[in-house]
């Protein structure tokens, strides 16, 4: 049996709330979680549409992690 280990260079994290603060508390949660990975974020991308369905207005956002130099 062989183990290897191998590092995360990117990873791309995609969330989603109808609540901007609740968002943000999700993106900031998970940025501390991938500094145990030794992962920085390169980029973020936000969004906002309206749901019709719910009457309310969808926040999502994409988060790029890379790999600490």
């Amino acid at each position: 049996m062989d183990f290897s280990l191998s590092r995360i260079e990117n990873k791309v994290e995609f969330f989603q709330s109808y609540d901007l603060k609740s968002l943000e508390q999700q993106i900031d949660s998970q940025i501390e979680n991938n500094k145990a990975l030794l992962l920085d974020v390169s980029a973020v991308q936000h969004q906002t549409v309206f749901d019709p369905n719910r009457s309310k207005v969808l926040y999502t956002a994409v988060v790029h992690f890379k790999a600490k130099m």
